[in-house]
């Protein structure tokens, strides 16, 4: 495989990432349904959808591990249908589960990695010392892999990808399963990626993770790239304030009627039944008129005001259901090989 340094270019275009008209079946179900998809180089662009709507094909299909039935895909100015090889020479890939070897040491997985990107033995080695170094496992790097943690391990596959020091790195769902405190670690790691000149392409299951990092964000639903945009974009496009309100579980039903009657939106229900949002597309005027209502009704509030639409929000109001909570479910179910598809995939790790 072609060393990574042999390439300091990328494209000269206002993309690094161009996806026409892709489409990629299994069976009789169509993961992917036609995605147009443009990612411009130097940002965090923030993938975003339920479970079974496409991510991981998509990033499959990116990363040369599927090949579309229809479409073009392109990643750093390369056709990665035409030319897989030189397109994996440009990118990293780090998964839902980390791919690395328990019976190694953290150095020596990420020394293979080097050295499957084409870099000589002392240049492999030096590259793992750096990226080992930067992600802040160098004093642990001489232990095997199958003693730690789940976190530890989370970034030594971050640390492999990086080794090709790569100009696209694609990261599915990375801090899926993994402590608030971990995850704040790989989110500031994430973010000098890109400070350093690498372009990610993220899928997440926590909606604050986008927010929170995500220059752009596409939403996508049944295959189909339903709506994209910065996160005040998106969050603006619900149309204005929301509506929060906190009742006590017996007086959910009739807070609930009161909201539809008075904004014609459907109310979402959290905390346990007692915590109700709706679109107030009328601002204060909405707010007060939801206050004389419930005071009618006879329905008592411990709290209620107007905040702005969250990603929440948003995913609801384009796809229909909330986001997924439960960490366990962060694989895209809809997008599991079968043993005759898996064989279809190159046998590649990065």
């Amino acid at each position: 495989m072609p060393d990574a340094d042999a390439h300091s270019t990328t494209a000269t275009t206002d993309t690094i990432i161009e996806v026409d008209g892709v489409v990629r079946t299994f069976g009789r179900v169509r993961a992917l349904d036609g995605v147009d998809l443009q990612v411009p180089p130097g940002i965090i662009y923030g993938l975003l959808g339920p479970n079974g709507a496409g991510k991981t094909t998509l990033i499959r299909v990116l990363a040369t591990l599927l090949r579309p039935q229809e479409g073009r895909v392109r990643v750093a100015g390369i056709d990665v249908l035409r030319d897989p090889t030189s397109a994996r020479a440009r990118i990293g890939l780090a998964g839902q589960f980390a791919a690395v070897d328990e019976f190694l040491t953290g150095r020596e997985n990420v020394e293979m990695v080097g050295r499957l990107y084409g870099a000589s033995r002392r240049e492999a080695r030096r590259r793992a010392d750096e990226v080992l170094e930067r992600i802040g496992l160098s004093q642990d790097a001489g232990r095997q892999v199958g003693t730690y943690s789940g976190g530890m391990r989370r970034r030594l596959d971050l640390a492999a990808s990086l080794v090709g020091r790569p100009e696209v790195m694609f990261l599915d769902e990375p801090t899926t399963g993994i402590d608030p405190r971990n995850r704040m670690e790989l989110w500031r790691m994430i973010e000098d990626l890109v400070e350093g000149g690498t372009t990610v392409l993220l899928t997440t299951q926590y909606l604050e993770e986008a927010d929170r990092l995500a220059d752009r964000i596409g939403v996508i639903d049944r295959g189909v790239i339903v709506s994209e945009g910065t996160a005040d974009e998106l969050k603006a496009a619900v149309g204005g304030a929301v509506l929060e309100l906190t009742v006590a579980p017996q007086d959910r039903e009739k807070a609930v009627e009161v909201l539809v009657a008075v904004t014609g939106e459907e109310a979402s229900v959290g905390e346990g039944g007692r915590r109700l949002r709706v679109a107030a597309r009328n601002g204060s005027r909405t707010l007060t008129e939801v206050v004389r209502n419930l005071d009618a009704a006879g329905v008592l509030t411990d709290d209620i005001g107007l905040q702005r639409p969250s990603l929440d929000d948003v995913f609801l109001s384009v796809t229909g259901e909330p986001p997924s909570r439960d960490a366990t479910e962060g694989t895209d179910t809809s997008d599991a090989l079968t043993d005759d598809q898996a064989e279809e995939a190159p046998r590649w790790r990065r």
